[in-house]
């Protein structure tokens, strides 16, 4: 799992074409990488990191501050294809 974060972050941090989406991030991704691997984790039926660490995921509410629109959607959803 750990292996296809980073994929997926390297892909977004690397590519042009995953602007948008790298735009919505913070400069350092360390965080990011963290965060989506413990969500991750649980969600594949693993340890449940995210809500240990962090709390209750709630998706909608820790996206809403950002503006994700179709354009980042896509470009997330080509760059975790890739990374798989």
């Amino acid at each position: 799992m750990r292996e296809l974060v980073d994929r997926f972050y390297d892909l977004m941090d690397l590519d042009p074409e995953f602007n948008a989406l790298r735009a919505i991030h913070p400069t350092t991704l360390d965080g990011s990488r963290d965060k989506l691997f413990w969500f991750l984790s649980g969600w594949m039926g693993g340890p449940n990191l995210f809500a240990d660490k962090v709390g209750a995921p709630m998706l909608r509410a820790r996206h809403f501050p950002y503006a994700i629109g179709n354009t980042e959607r896509d470009q997330w959803l080509i760059c975790m294809g890739r990374a798989m």
